[in-house]
């Protein structure tokens, strides 16, 4: 009977098994002999060691990027983790109307990147864009947004603050399981609002906050997607597409894209994702390392 129940768990668990197989193991192990070749899809391999490495190390486009997708690790986590937290502490409040204003705030997080990068170039022009006319209102002079290469990954920051619905939604489950004892401990030693956030929320929810940084920080090193559609559709020539004014939008992950599938330079591309997953890793073994001054878990 044993026998029987485990080819049975081993037949229905044979699709997830092929499926990681093909297209989970093979890639990353395909990537890993990659790194250390020459390889353009077209040619066969020709083993070239450890130059696709030291290529990495001497490429002034790949510093650039690594600054650029720096910039956004740094300023973009602490920016839309604020922005979700504070979001939510607004919807965990009892007034009327809570689903709806709920619903609205979330509802950024889900439009296809597509669209909001639209939405954004529109929002953002600095001719008629939505800003600057409402700065214009108070007569303020708005910068040129997606033109100007100090504004651009300030720009990425504010779309990404703007859709922050799914670190909001997270935040709002952990928020409502904080014990309400824990409140009404604190009123009764007369603590206000500011001190109840800071010394009862916070640390109740410090796990949460630790889950979402890890994630914001993978999210962020791998920084792709927005950066991408803006600096193509706002593009003014051939030499800006897919790395903005002044490469202010060329990040990490668009320069391995455009190794990969756009020079065809597999070697280089498959070192880079080599090189940001050690990176990534390191990062957060980091985190998880300094996180035991600070976090708290519900049976401590």
């Amino acid at each position: 009977m044993r026998i029987k129940e485990n080819w049975a768990g081993l037949l229905f668990s044979t699709p997830f098994i092929i499926g990681f197989l093909l297209f989970t193991l093979y890639p990353t192990g395909a990537s890993l002999v990659y790194s250390f070749t020459d390889f353009n899809l077209f040619k066969s391999l020709k083993w070239v060691g450890l130059d696709n490495y030291k290529w990495i190390f001497e490429d002034k486009d790949v510093w650039i990027s690594v600054r650029n997708t720096l910039y956004m690790v740094v300023f973009a986590t602490p920016v839309t983790l604020i922005a979700g937290l504070l979001t939510a502490q607004l919807l965990n409040l009892k007034v009327k109307g809570l689903p709806i204003f709920r619903t609205l705030f979330y509802i950024p997080s889900i439009v296809p990147v597509i669209a909001s990068s639209l939405v954004w170039m529109w929002v953002l022009n600095p001719g008629s864009g939505l800003i600057n006319s409402f700065l214009g209102m108070f007569g303020v002079l708005g910068p040129n947004w997606l033109l100007d290469a100090a504004w651009t990954k300030p720009s990425l920051i504010l779309m990404l603050a703007w859709g922050c619905g799914g670190t909001m939604i997270i935040f709002l489950a952990a928020l409502q399981d904080v014990s309400r004892s824990l409140y009404e401990a604190a009123d009764i030693d007369g603590a206000g609002s500011i001190r109840k956030f800071f010394n009862v929320t916070l640390p109740s929810i410090s796990s949460i906050i630790l889950f979402q940084l890890i994630m914001s920080l993978i999210t962020y090193f791998q920084f792709f997607s927005q950066a991408f559609m803006l600096s193509s559709l706002s593009a003014s020539g051939p030499d800006q597409t897919m790395q903005g004014p002044e490469k202010s939008l060329l990040f990490y992950a668009i320069l391995l894209y455009r190794e990969a599938f756009v020079d065809f330079r597999m070697g280089h591309a498959s070192a880079m994702a080599w090189v940001l997953f050690v990176i990534t890793a390191l990062v957060t073994w980091l985190v998880f390392r300094g996180s035991k001054k600070w976090v708290t878990y519900g049976g401590e």
